[in-house]
């Protein structure tokens, strides 16, 4: 990958689908409908192609397995610092682009290289290190029991706006050490993020809660990673705790809860084959589907966003140097070229958690987190099925994540259990949904939400 000033940059033949309209976009909803079909569009004319990540935000997508693997392994042609962001630096990026949150730096071990990303990254892997998988494991299902409560008398639900978005959230917030009000905010200005509304706003109020959190934890330290993070050698200071505390939520929140979603609906699609409720529609174990997912759907689809050093020719196209340079982890997976060598492979060759220095931090635990959440709510409600044809479902546009719009589900309603392991056996809090069946549930949870937040309401009931 030496650098070749006389190569030329990339661009498709006149008549390839990617001239057609919308085809170099990965925002759109045609690209979200069947992102595949364009990856072998672009696969099948290289490396590597020129996209748009939204509008007047321009990159290159790697889509190749192996050219995928050159750039991850090499920091030093390919550094992560988006400082480096040419047209970002030229005012040629929208400040209000609903990328940036994404994208921008932060003084974080996502987005450094080097000295200063080892210090980092040392801070985070050795804070996440102390983690009890058994504590982990009890968190996930306290939150998993209290969510369930809210649907399981009503015979219906939207198991990602319901389950698979909000336990990540609430589970951050417990990780964290979030007393009620920081994490409500915390709460909502992450939704807001990842839902890609009001950024600026949401962004201006995810770092005062998250600072107002680390001051509280320097006075009143804890057995949370907030605590740990503080603790640590490296001394991090307090904008520095706050945006490893951002690339810890950014990096689990929304992968977590695509996870999640999509191995649901892999193992409730079809019709019921299995012997239990940890085998269903497909006949696949809770960790096959999300093996699979992993593999076929991953939950960040394109990401790992590099800025070269200078151009650099990777066989035969250019990536010009300060420009986007991300990574399709699902292109990659599904190169014909990986073909015959997917059979003898181990589960965990794929790429869904990146590779080299950035790989991620946390698969261990995020694993453990999706296997139990899936298994909880199987567990507790053995008779779902979906409400839509899995073929029908919609999966929501974005340049980055491979997520559904929602996930329908039906099952036999079952009186809600108050007095789950670690529950109070007084009232649930409201955010019980509407008594009236023709008030849409999503009415009564978004009322819930203005007038009591999610975690404040999940501490009224389990005392943590």
């Amino acid at each position: 990958m030496d650098s070749q000033p006389g190569a030329t940059p990339y661009s498709a033949p006149a008549g390839c689908p990617m001239h057609q309209e919308g085809q170099t976009s990965l925002y759109g909803p045609e690209f979200a409908s069947d992102p595949h079909r364009v990856y072998d569009v672009f696969r099948a004319n290289g490396p590597a192609s020129p996209i748009e990540l939204a509008p007047g935000v321009e990159a290159t997508l790697v889509v190749q397995h192996e050219a995928a693997l050159r750039v991850l392994q090499n920091p030093a042609l390919f550094p992560r610092d988006s400082r480096r962001w040419a047209a970002l630096r030229e005012g040629r990026v929208p400040l209000d682009s609903p990328v940036l949150p994404m994208m921008a730096y932060r003084p974080n071990c996502l987005f450094t290289d080097g000295a200063e990303h080892l210090r980092l990254r040392k801070a985070v892997t050795e804070s996440l290190g102390r983690l009890n998988s058994s504590r982990l494991s009890r968190d996930v299902e306290r939150i998993g029991d209290y969510l369930i409560d809210q649907f399981i008398e009503r015979g219906s639900a939207d198991l990602l706006g319901e389950y698979a978005k909000l336990l990540p959230l609430l589970l951050f917030n417990q990780l964290f050490g979030c007393p009620g009000d920081i994490g409500d905010r915390l709460t909502r200005g992450m939704s807001a993020i990842f839902d890609g509304e009001d950024v600026l706003r949401a962004n201006a109020e995810l770092t005062e809660c998250l600072m107002e959190l680390v001051a509280l934890k320097r006075r009143q330290p804890g057995e949370d990673i907030t605590s740990w993070l503080i603790q640590h050698p490296a001394g991090l200071r307090d904008e520095e705790l706050k945006d490893q505390l951002v690339m810890l939520m950014g990096a689990g929140v929304e992968p977590e809860r695509n996870l999640i979603a999509n191995a649901l609906l892999l193992l409730l699609a079809g019709d019921a084959s299995g012997p239990g409720p940890e085998r269903r529609g497909t006949g696949m174990l809770v960790e096959d589907a999300i093996d699979d997912v992993l593999w076929n759907n991953p939950p960040i689809a394109n990401y790992a966003t590099h800025y070269p050093i200078q151009d650099i020719d990777l066989d035969g196209v250019t990536l010009r140097a300060g420009t986007p340079v991300l990574i399709s982890f699902a292109a990659a997976n599904s190169d014909p070229a990986l073909t015959g060598a997917r059979q003898t492979l181990s589960k965990g060759a794929h790429l869904a958690w990146g590779a080299g220095p950035h790989v991620c931090p946390a698969k261990s635990p995020a694993q453990l987190v999706a296997l139990t959440a899936i298994e909880k709510i199987l567990n507790t409600v053995p008779d779902l099925t979906l409400a839509v044809q899995a073929s029908g479902v919609e999966w929501r546009p974005g340049p980055f994540h491979r997520a559904l719009v929602s996930l329908p589900v039906r099952f036999s309603p079952t009186a809600a259990r108050g007095t789950a392991p670690g529950a109070r056996t007084a009232a649930q809090p409201a955010a019980q949904p509407a008594s009236n069946p023709s008030v849409p549930h999503h009415h009564a949870a978004e009322s819930h939400r203005k007038s009591k937040g999610w975690w404040s309401s999940f501490l009224d009931v389990f005392r943590v």
